[in-house]
């Protein structure tokens, strides 16, 4: 009788449901497939687009310190001419101080909690420099002074500039965002880039498409 009348000739699989040489197979095609996307570029586009938000987040961070730089010298120079403000002047006081205590780094832009809570600060602060230079209106010498014309067309230039950061980081965000959450990259990021999570970008606010008037 043939072997093959009794079953036999069947091959032998692992106790494992697959036989080593569809293991074997297996890597293979999962090494070629990674190469190819190494070829292609393919696998270094989410780190590369990681990088390329976090680079735009500094960005927005340099330009709000750049801000709250100007801020004391801003408020010292008002307060020169209008210490009557006394409660506007605190609070723009308060409210850089504030601002200033919330650190959102690279590392944290993925945490939405911390995230709002920078965004609030910075919408805080702008509020009460608003106030302020309303405040300025009633107070003509103070339009005068060469030192406060300085720091009127420094802080306009630099609002623009957070302006510009911000729409530059929401659009880094966004191709970050779409790139981990769309096939391919989906599953490249899970292969290779478990860490990688959907980072934080800034809700609108009321005339965020414009950064606030400070022209007199």
């Amino acid at each position: 009788m043939r072997p093959g009348a009794l079953g036999l000739s069947r091959p032998f699989r692992s106790t494992s449901g697959r036989s080593p040489l569809a293991r074997v197979c297996a890597v293979l095609a999962l090494f070629t497939l990674a190469t190819g996307l190494s070829g292609c570029g393919a696998i270094n586009r989410v780190p590369t687009l990681e990088e390329s938000a976090k680079s735009s987040w500094s960005e927005v961070q340099n330009q709000y310190q750049r801000r709250a730089d100007l801020i004391p010298n801003l408020v010292e120079t008002v307060k020169g001419y209008a210490q009557q403000e006394k409660d506007v002047l605190v609070g723009v006081t308060e409210a850089r101080a504030k601002a200033s205590s919330v650190k959102v780094d690279a590392s944290t832009i993925s945490d939405p909690a911390k995230f709002k809570e920078f965004q609030d600060a910075q919408n805080q602060l702008s509020g009460a420099l608003g106030r302020l230079l309303v405040t300025v209106e009633r107070y003509p010498d103070i339009k005068s002074n060469q030192n406060f014309l300085a720091l009127q067309s420094q802080l306009e230039g630099t609002e623009n500039r957070i302006a510009v950061a911000r729409r530059d980081y929401i659009g880094a965000v966004q191709a970050y965002n779409t790139e981990i959450r769309t096939i391919p990259g989906r599953w490249i990021a899970s292969w290779f880039y478990p860490e990688s999570k959907p980072m934080e970008t800034f809700a609108a606010t009321p005339n965020a498409d414009k950064p606030p008037s400070v022209k007199f």
